[in-house]
């Protein structure tokens, strides 16, 4: 099996990211936005995902951490678009339902190559540490369209802010590790059509 990994540069006046990412690894992080609970986030979303990644992400943190959140969610769908290759013999689709306390959240993948956000997490206060809540949203749709995969999030029930984003971002690492993964009954690639 070809290894499955990726690495992504992307320069712009507004950041400078560095991204190596393995959709295949053990559960290891190596992580610096600059912004905390980004960190904690993605360090969450690579552990219980079984990915590996290397990331730095050098951001105008002075204007706010809009740039560098949004634009690691570009990098990542990037990342994540690469190392699927041609998809020959993955799941495609997965889903997983995550309860953190009090918190319960819904999150369901599709990788078929058409971009497609359906976001539904609220949140009462509008930080976490340095992150504005509204941000976990772009982070999210950047990488659904850098990815080209369907992502559906969904809050089922919640009332702490920090435990409705880490089981978000938990959900979705769930549901890709098994979208990504392979069967053995899947020759080429899940799909009527034949292609993606």
């Amino acid at each position: 099996m070809e290894k499955r990994i990726s690495t992504i540069n992307r320069k712009t006046k507004e950041t400078d990211i560095h991204m190596e990412f393995n959709l295949d690894g053990k559960g290891n992080a190596q992580i610096e936005t600059g912004i905390g609970f980004f960190n904690h986030m993605l360090d969450s979303f690579v552990s219980h995902g079984f990915f590996d990644m290397k990331l730095t992400a050098k951001g105008d943190l002075y204007v706010d951490s809009h740039h560098t959140v949004e634009d690691t969610g570009i990098v990542l769908g990037q990342a994540i678009k690469n190392a699927l290759g041609d998809k020959k013999g993955i799941r495609r689709f997965g889903s997983f339902i995550l309860p953190m306390d009090e918190s319960l959240v819904c999150c369901a993948i599709d990788l078929s190559g058409r971009p497609y956000l359906s976001y539904d997490l609220k949140f009462d206060s509008n930080k976490l540490g340095y992150i504005d809540t509204e941000l976990i949203k772009e982070f999210f749709y950047a990488l659904t369209y850098n990815a080209g995969m369907n992502l559906h999030i969904k809050m089922l029930s919640g009332e702490n802010n920090h435990h409705i984003a880490e089981a978000a971002f938990k959900a979705f690492a769930k549901a890709l590790d098994l979208a990504s993964g392979f069967d053995n009954r899947i020759d080429d690639v899940l799909s009527t059509k034949g292609s993606f």
